[in-house]
């Protein structure tokens, strides 16, 4: 039996695989409180757990600047092609405490009313596989559920990811449950088993930046044709880190994204306007600011960073918008490492521009 024909099973036992509760744990364990320079307080190493008590898979845990709650942060990826890993593999229960499970919910689909057919044939095989040592070629069986291994290992399960609205993707993960002895990596055929790297791009997913508003001058109301200046000091920003581990007896991973600003693009809510530099990229400068605070008698010059509005705003406003652009990299257990899209993470003012010339300042 090849992959095609495991997967086919896998899917043939859909109702049960949903029975067992094995993709249920999707909702992360997280830190406290977010903190906006990586130190944030660590939660609770804890493991889920069912209905019936039976100590499940590891919940991942998130630490530093991270979302409350466990929610989905506020990084948008530049890469609009990239997504974070929608489900993946990771250690479930041990033997004995499996077979306690996967048994008695055969037992009980098999004397359900109605059970035959190809659900009925899939369900002899999917026993067979765990009590009868009933393998294919690239995944072996198991006798009697691997209990005489207890101890020594796991068995694995997939995991849906909450935070995937996509139904399909989110259920993606459809090979069945597989054993991974301690100290050893998951089979090859399995690509979706939890790595650093799958735990980097969710805590970039969980990342929480800084809600940072940009310094302007003239503040919140300016005037046409007078150039406003913007800055962010260093002080106001700085590296920001998310942390993702997970920890079962004999497997442990963690990986560590850090987030570091780049740039400052404004948009000034108006073609009516013109931008310093003429991009409205504003790059870090070797200080680690962005852009130069005004000061007296600049009233003339061109800020390395700012707006000139055109035209007034009326009775209205202008939604300026200031993107920071953070360039992110990750490192993880063994010395992994690489890098991730860069990240960016908005803020709207609101600008009153007034039809006056000339200002004193």
């Amino acid at each position: 039996m090849n992959r095609s024909r495991r997967t086919a099973l896998g899917a043939g036992i859909t109702a049960l695989t949903l029975a067992f509760g094995i993709t249920a744990l999707t909702e992360p364990a997280y830190s406290a409180e977010p903190s906006s320079n990586g130190n944030g307080a660590a939660s609770e190493e804890s493991g889920g757990s069912d209905d019936t008590g039976i100590y499940a898979a590891a919940r991942i845990q998130y630490s530093g600047s991270v979302a409350k709650n466990g929610g989905t942060g506020n990084v948008t990826s530049a890469d609009v092609n990239w997504t974070p890993p929608p489900c993946w593999y990771a250690p479930y229960l041990g033997a004995k405490d499996f077979k306690k499970k996967m048994s008695k919910d055969i037992e009980r689909q098999m004397s359900a009313p109605g059970m035959g057919g190809h659900a009925g044939a899939a369900l002899n095989e999917l026993q067979r596989h765990y009590e009868d040592d009933y393998g294919w070629t690239d995944t072996p069986g198991y006798k009697d559920y691997n209990v005489e291994k207890d101890g020594e290992g796991m068995f694995w399960a997939a995991v849906e990811n909450p935070d995937e609205p996509d139904l399909l993707k989110r259920s993606s993960c459809t090979d069945l449950p597989f054993w991974v002895d301690n100290g050893e990596a998951p089979p090859p055929q399995y690509e979706e088993a939890i790595t650093p790297e799958i735990l980097a791009a969710l805590a970039y997913q969980h990342m929480q930046l800084p809600d940072t508003e940009v310094s302007l001058k003239p503040e919140e109301t300016t005037k046409v044709n007078l150039p406003t200046w913007a800055w962010l000091d260093k002080a106001v920003f700085d590296e920001v880190q998310a942390t993702a581990s997970i920890a079962v007896p004999g497997f442990a991973l963690q990986a560590t994204t850090t987030a570091k600003p780049v740039s400052l693009k404004l948009e000034p809510g108006t073609k009516d306007a013109e931008t310093y530099p003429a991009s409205g990229e504003c790059t870090i400068d070797a200080d680690g600011s962005i852009g130069e605070p005004y000061a007296e008698g600049k009233a003339d010059e061109t800020p390395p960073c700012g707006i000139t509005y055109l035209r007034s705003s009326g009775s209205g406003t202008y939604n300026l918008q200031a993107t920071i652009t953070w360039e992110i990299a990750w490192t993880g257990t063994g010395g992994a490492g690489g890098d991730l899209p860069d990240g960016t993470f908005g803020n709207d003012q609101a600008v009153t521009v007034q039809e006056i010339q000339a200002i004193n300042r």
